[in-house]
C-alpha cells in the first residue's frame, strides 16, 4: 500500500507538467499564438530567410538541442580519410582554388550516416544516407554535406523538425528504431504532399545500398559557383562512385540487421585495410544565370532535381578513401559538418531548405560538441592558420598571445584585418534582393507529383517491384486504416496503378481515379545504367577436404588478380586439404558465415560428410539463388545445382576449364543481379 500511495503522490507532483496539445492552438514557447507554421519569414516569394523570424529560430534551435550528445539525425555514421585530385580547371566558373589548382591533393575526411537511427541503431535499414565530405584546402575548410538521395522531403526548412519528428520513433513508447513503417512517418506524408517525389527514392533501391563504397552522394541544395569576375553560375554537386551504384536486396538488408548490423561499416574498413581504395568522381551540373527559369521546376526547390539528360554532369575529379580512422570517437564522432563552411568561389542561393540548413548546423554543434570552440577539435581543424578576435568559451585550446582582442585598434596595428578579395577574402554574391516581409511559397513550387511520377517511368520492371513491395510493407505496418487510404490517394497523383497495387496489398479500397499524364524519364536514376564492375566483391567459397586442388588454386588466382575477394568456409576454421598437395585456409565455417554477407557462391565441396556443413551449404545456395547472386559449381558442388534445379540458370555457371570458369564468373559477378532468373 506503501509503494502504491507513494508512487501516487508522485504521479499526482508531475500533473503540473503534463500538457495536452490536442485541440489547441499553437504558440511560441512564450505563449504568443503563431499564425503560420509551414513558411520562413522572407524577402519577396523568392527571397532569401529574414532572421527576423523569431518562431523558425526559436524552433529550429530548439529541434537543434533535442539530443545530448549523439546527433539528432545521422546519429549512426562511420568515416574515412582520404584525398581529392582535380580532374580540370573550372576556372571558368569558379575562384576556388579547390576546383582551379589541378596540381593540388586536397586532404578530405568523409562520413556516411544513416539519417533516422540512433547510435545503436543497425547499417541496413531502410534510410537515406548522409555522405559528408570535408575538404581541408589552403583557403579554409570546405564542407559538401550530402545525402545518397538528391532531394528531401520537404522546401521550407522550417518544417524540417517535423519531418524529423515525423519518422523517428514515437514518442509515446520510442517505437519503433529506425524504421518510418510507422502511423506518425505516414501520417505526415499523406498530409504533406511536397514529400511524395522523395518518399519514392525511400521506397526504392537507393534506400538500402550494397555498401557506402557503391553509393552516390548528392549536394541536394542549389549552389552557386562564383568566379573571379564576379560572374555566378547555379550548380548541384554530384558523387559519383567508381564501383557504380547497387543496393542490397530488402530480405538481405533486413536478415544483415541481425546477421552483421555494422555490414556496411565492416565493409568500408576492411576494404580500405586490403588496399580496395574506395573511390568517387566528383561531377557538376552547372547552370547559367540567364537559365534559371528555362526548367519546367524551380532551381530553388529542394524537392526537384535536374535530370542528367538536360544538364549532363561534368565529373572534374576523383576522390579516394585510404586511411581508417585512428580514434572513433575522437574523428568520426566529434567531426562537425556546416554548409556554411564555404571558400571564395563558392556561395549559396536563396533556396528555403539550405537557408535554413546555414543556421542550423552550426547551432546543433554548440550543444553536441559543448560550445563554440568545437573548430579546434583535431579532426575539425583547418590546415590553414586562422586569426580573428574570438576568445575563451568552452573548451578552449588556443593560446592567443597579446592584449588585443578587438577591431578596430591601433594597439597593434588594426590587426587582425579583413583581408579584400584580391588577397582572397570571402565576398558574397552581389544578388538584389527585395521585396515585402511575408511567408509565402513561390507559385513556381507547387508541382509535388511531376518528378514523383518520373521517376516511377525511370525504374525497370524489378525496380518499380521493389518500390511497391517497400510501400507494401511500410503501409502495412500502419495501424490507422485511415492513414494508410490518405496514402494511396497520395500516390494516385504520382501512378494510378502503382497506388492501386498497393491499395490491394494493405486492405484498402482502390482509388478509380488519380494518375498522371507526365510520361517523361530520366534514364540515369536506374541503377541499371551504373557502371558493372566485379572489383571487391566478396564470393563465399564452400569447400572441404579432397576438393580440386589446381582447379581451384587457378579460379581463386584469376579472381584475386580481377580484384574479387574470395573467402573460404568449410567445416571448420584453418587448413582444408586438396588434391595434388594444394592447401587453403578457411576463415569461417558453419557457425559465422551467412549468404547474405557474400556477392557471390562458389559451391566446390570435397568429400565431406559433416551433416551441419551440408546442411549450411544447402542453405547458402538456396538463399543466394533467391537473392539473383551468381553462382559457380564445380565437380561435387555440380550436384547441388541438379538437386535444386538450379543449372543453367542465367547467372549460375559451371564447366569449362579453370581460366574459362573463372572469366565467366568474374562477368556475371559485375552484372551485380540476375534480374532475369
Amino acid at each position: 500500500m506503501a509503494d502504491k500511495r507513494n508512487s501516487n503522490e508522485k504521479d499526482e507532483q508531475l500533473d503540473v507538467f503534463r500538457v495536452v496539445d490536442k485541440g489547441k492552438y499553437m504558440t511560441t514557447n512564450q505563449g504568443l499564438k503563431v499564425s503560420e507554421d509551414e513558411l520562413s519569414l522572407t524577402a519577396g516569394v523568392r527571397g532569401p530567410t529574414i532572421m527576423e523570424d523569431f518562431h523558425f529560430r526559436e524552433k529550429m534551435t530548439h529541434f537543434d538541442h533535442e539530443r545530448i550528445p549523439e546527433r539528432v539525425v545521422h546519429a549512426r555514421g562511420f568515416a574515412a580519410h582520404g584525398e581529392f585530385e582535380l580532374y580540370e580547371s573550372m576556372e571558368k566558373y569558379t575562384k576556388a582554388k579547390i576546383f582551379t589548382d589541378t596540381s593540388k591533393k586536397t586532404p578530405t575526411f568523409v562520413r556516411f550516416s544513416t539519417v533516422n537511427g540512433a547510435r545503436g541503431s543497425a547499417d541496413t535499414a531502410r534510410d537515406a544516407r548522409g555522405f559528408a565530405t570535408k575538404f581541408y584546402t589552403d583557403e579554409g575548410n570546405y564542407d559538401l554535406v550530402a545525402n545518397n538521395i538528391p532531394v528531401f522531403f520537404i522546401q521550407d526548412g522550417i518544417k524540417f523538425p517535423d519531418v524529423v519528428h515525423s519518422f523517428k520513433p514515437e514518442p509515446h513508447n520510442d517505437i519503433p528504431q529506425a524504421s518510418t513503417a510507422h502511423d506518425n512517418f505516414w501520417d505526415f506524408v499523406a498530409n504533406n504532399p511536397e514529400n511524395a517525389h522523395m518518399v519514392m527514392w525511400i521506397m526504392s533501391d537507393r534506400a538500402i545500398p550494397r555498401s557506402f563504397r557503391m553509393m552516390e552522394g548528392f549536394g541536394v541544395n542549389t549552389f552557386r559557383f562564383v568566379n573571379k569576375n564576379g560572374e555566378a553560375f547555379f550548380v548541384k554537386f554530384h558523387w559519383k562512385p567508381v564501383l557504380g551504384t547497387h543496393s542490397l536486396i530488402w530480405d538481405e538488408a533486413q536478415k544483415l540487421m541481425g546477421i552483421d548490423p555494422d555490414y556496411h561499416r565492416n565493409d568500408l574498413w576492411d576494404a580500405i585495410e586490403r588496399g580496395d581504395y574506395p573511390e568517387y568522381e566528383l561531377g557538376v551540373q552547372i547552370v547559367p544565370q540567364e537559365d534559371e527559369f528555362k526548367f519546367d521546376f524551380d532551381l530553388l526547390d529542394a524537392t526537384k532535381l535536374i535530370p542528367e539528360e538536360e544538364v549532363p554532369v561534368k565529373i572534374i575529379g576523383k576522390m579516394k578513401l585510404t586511411k581508417n580512422v585512428d580514434n572513433f570517437f575522437a574523428e568520426t564522432e566529434q567531426v562537425a559538418f556546416h554548409p556554411a563552411n564555404v571558400v571564395p568561389g563558392i556561395d549559396f542561393t536563396n533556396d528555403p531548405l539550405l537557408q535554413a540548413r546555414l543556421f542550423s548546423y552550426v547551432d546543433t554543434q554548440l550543444i553536441r560538441l559543448g560550445g563554440p570552440n568545437f573548430h579546434e577539435i583535431p579532426i575539425n581543424r583547418p590546415i590553414c592558420p586562422f586569426h580573428n578576435n574570438q576568445r575563451d568559451g568552452y573548451h578552449r585550446q588556443t593560446i592567443n598571445v597579446g592584449r588585443v582582442n578587438y577591431h578596430r585598434n591601433s594597439l597593434a596595428n588594426n590587426t587582425p584585418a579583413p583581408a579584400s578579395p584580391e588577397e582572397g577574402g570571402y565576398k558574397h554574391y552581389e544578388e538584389k534582393v527585395e521585396g515585402k516581409k511575408i511567408r509565402a511559397r513561390s507559385k513556381s513550387f507547387t508541382d509535388f507529383f511531376s518528378q514523383a511520377t518520373m521517376f516511377w517511368n525511370s525504374m525497370s520492371a524489378p525496380e518499380k517491384q521493389h518500390i511497391i513491395d517497400a510501400f507494401s510493407f511500410e503501409l502495412g505496418k500502419v495501424k490507422s486504416k485511415s492513414v494508410r487510404k490518405q496514402n494511396v490517394e497520395l500516390f494516385a497523383n504520382v501512378n494510378l496503378e502503382l497506388a492501386q497495387i498497393i491499395a490491394r496489398n494493405i486492405g484498402v479500397e482502390p482509388p478509380a481515379q488519380g494518375g498522371s499524364t507526365v510520361t517523361k524519364a530520366s534514364p540515369a536514376l536506374s541503377q541499371l545504367n551504373t557502371p558493372m564492375s566485379a572489383k571487391t566483391r566478396k564470393v563465399a567459397v564452400i569447400l572441404s577436404d579432397g576438393f580440386d586442388g589446381p582447379y581451384v588454386k587457378t579460379v581463386l588466382g584469376a579472381w584475386i588478380t580481377a580484384g574479387l575477394v574470395p573467402e573460404i568456409i568449410s567445416e571448420d576454421l584453418g587448413m582444408v586439404k586438396g588434391t595434388n598437395g594444394v592447401t587453403l585456409e578457411a576463415t569461417q565455417n558453419v557457425y559465422t558465415a551467412q549468404s547474405v554477407l557474400y556477392d557471390a557462391v562458389f559451391m566446390v565441396r570435397g568429400s565431406s560428410t559433416d551433416k551441419a556443413f551440408n546442411e549450411k551449404a544447402a542453405y547458402f545456395l538456396d538463399e543466394a539463388f533467391r537473392h539473383k547472386k551468381t553462382i559457380g559449381a564445380i565437380g561435387e558442388g555440380e550436384k547441388w545445382l541438379d538437386v535444386n534445379n538450379y543449372t543453367n540458370k542465367p547467372g549460375v555457371i559451371t564447366n569449362g576449364s579453370a581460366t574459362d570458369f573463372a572469366e565467366r564468373f568474374i562477368k556475371a559477378v559485375a552484372m551485380h543481379r540476375h534480374w532475369n532468373r
